[in-house]
């Protein structure tokens, strides 16, 4: 039956062997409008560059006249010296320990590699291992804070709060006070019971879970390149970011200093716009006299500065745009990939060869507008929260109530909406992968598929993400607690090698961020496998009976532990 909430379930299809080859291009317009605003994101660049390079060179040959406009310049600089020193000790901890960073990164790798080829061959002792390594590990930090508060009670200044501190350029004195090791303890302490709390109440379905990735890990196994794809959107990301970063950097020094006309005494020219360099030969300061050409602010009279903020709001919305289209790339070439291996009847010998390259050029030959149309969407409502937080910077010191709660309720509803637009453009791309359709068919499609199994997604949608959640949690715990003990000199084997430091936190810091993030890669692999397989399982229920005729293509084992998560809903036999 035809229901507007579920939509109607898919039909038996003898010809339907997976990802389909003979596929068009879609959302042709989306993907010109995608190519004619990323040539207005280089002409923007372009032009903040050049406009930043003539300030420069207007700012070596113009010097200042006015004895008060250096004072003004002076009591500037006085303002940064704090962060300026701060940001020289941090520079010279990043020259003193930079190979270790590194080290502590491949090490990341490895140990995040290491991890991903055992849950290959055996995921299910894998995932017990490290929900209880989690547990095992956040409970050791819980012990090393009590253990460093307890060895600061009693000395002299330990009882001082951090409130009483203040803002200091020497982190480590945080460190030896009492509060701070008990705020961490604390920290550790909620983690820790929220873990537990919810490994008792997702117990039941953890079996269900790691069922899902036994199967995900005996596809990367048939996938391996699958692995090596993160590393593509990195580059690619990194690319972007730094575009980013380099075009808000123009655009933010190209502003030039305006100078205008100052003078005590009533004059025709006063507040008109000035050039230091021509202002003593000029007819102004014989009309007015004691008039003086005085620095007023920095930005500019052009049409360029006028349209200043504009350009700085597109930089930022084709960031948003341009990293969105990196990530949905590489969602749909995973997807194309984990599709080919699910529709394989015999596996692997009907696994098309070289999967990645070949879902990774259907998806830049046929659907490059579909993923633009996707991103695009995405890049919208996310353009839209960085204003509200900016109007809820400029409201924070008023007395609306009113309008501070309206703001909220914004907030988080737009909050919510990525969120779901996430999750929809994420199976809309395996829709896309697999059927070839364009980007709004693709996520009805995957929007009714999900909703007429719907109990299933409840069950299986965030324990399989918590699970792997997990997994990042322990690799980042681990590489953080070695490299805390390598950099603080307590491991007597390798102290002499510890770089002498100012900041100690610095490249452990940097060392935990970036395992994370070489964690989060290979496990977003891993999610987007489980994902795929999770839509291509729920579609061969509807296409398939099990019957010589209508064979599944899912493994009997896999079957039978998810045809046990619809209990309560519907049973397919």
């Amino acid at each position: 039956y035809f229901n507007v909430f579920t939509g109607d379930p898919r039909k038996f299809d003898p010809t339907f062997k997976g990802p389909i080859y003979n596929r068009g291009c879609t959302d042709i317009l989306c993907c010109i409008l995608f190519m004619l605003a990323l040539l207005g994101y280089f002409a923007v660049g372009i032009l903040g560059k050049f406009q930043s390079i003539h300030l420069h060179i207007f700012l070596c040959t113009v010097p200042l006249y006015v004895d008060g406009q250096k004072a003004l310049n002076h009591v500037h600089f006085r303002g940064q010296v704090i962060a300026r020193a701060v940001a020289m000790r941090i520079f010279e901890d990043y020259t003193q320990s930079w190979h270790w960073i590194l080290l502590g990164l491949v090490i990341a790798m490895l140990v995040s590699l290491i991890f991903v080829l055992l849950l290959r061959f055996l995921a299910g002792v894998m995932v017990w291992v490290m929900i209880f390594m989690v547990v095992l590990v956040i409970g050791y930090g819980i012990f090393h804070c009590y253990m460093q508060y307890a060895s600061l009670k009693g000395i002299a200044g330990s009882d001082v709060t951090i409130r009483d501190l203040g803002l200091l350029t020497d982190f480590s004195v945080y460190l030896q006070i009492q509060q701070t090791w008990l705020a961490f303890m604390i920290i550790l302490c909620i983690v820790e019971v929220v873990i537990i709390l919810l490994l008792i109440f997702l117990r039941k379905r953890l079996r269900i879970a790691i069922a899902l990735i036994k199967e995900a890990s005996k596809a990367i196994g048939h996938v391996m390149s699958s692995l090596f794809y993160p590393l593509l959107t990195f580059a690619l990301l990194s690319l972007v970011i730094a575009y980013w970063a380099i075009t808000a950097v123009f655009l933010s020094t190209s502003n030039e200093p305006v100078y205008k006309v100052s003078n005590t005494t009533e004059c025709m020219y006063s507040t008109n716009t000035c050039n230091p360099e021509t202002f003593n030969s000029s007819n102004i300061t014989t009309e007015c006299p004691g008039a003086e050409c005085l620095f007023a602010f920095y930005g500019g009279e052009t049409l360029y500065h006028k349209y200043l903020i504009l350009f700085q709001f597109y930089n930022l919305f084709l960031f948003f745009w341009c990293a969105n289209f990196v990530t949905a790339l590489g969602q749909v070439t995973l997807a194309g990939a984990f599709a080919s291996y699910y529709w394989a009847f015999k596996k692997p010998d009907d696994i098309p060869a070289f999967p990645i390259f070949n879902s990774l050029g259907r998806a830049l030959r046929y659907h490059t507008g579909s993923l633009a149309f996707g991103s695009l969407i995405l890049a919208i409502v996310q353009i839209i929260r960085v204003i509200l937080e900016y109007l809820d910077q400029k409201l924070k010191g008023a007395q609306n109530k009113c309008a501070k709660f309206l703001l909220s309720c914004l907030k988080c509803c737009f909050w919510c909406l990525e969120k779901f637009i996430k999750f929809l453009n994420r199976n809309a791309y395996i829709m896309v992968a697999i059927y070839g359709k364009n980007f709004c068919t693709s996520a009805k499609d995957a929007f009714f598929l999900l909703m007429r199994n719907i109990i299933r997604v409840a069950v299986l949608d965030k324990v399989t993400d918590f699970l792997l959640f997990l997994g990042k949690l322990l690799i980042v715990g681990i590489v953080g607690i070695c490299s805390f003990f390598f950099f603080t000199g307590k491991i007597k084997m390798v102290e002499v090698a510890a770089p002498s430091l100012n900041y100690y936190w610095v490249p452990i810091l940097t060392v935990v961020i970036g395992a994370y993030l070489i964690a989060h890669g290979f496990f977003s692999v891993y999610a987007m496998c489980v994902d795929t397989l999770f839509l291509c399982f729920l579609e061969d229920l509807e296409r398939n009976d099990g019957t010589a005729d209508r064979p599944y293509f899912m493994p009997e084992r896999l079957l039978s532990i998810l045809k046990k998560s619809n209990e309560g809903g519907k049973t397919v036999d």
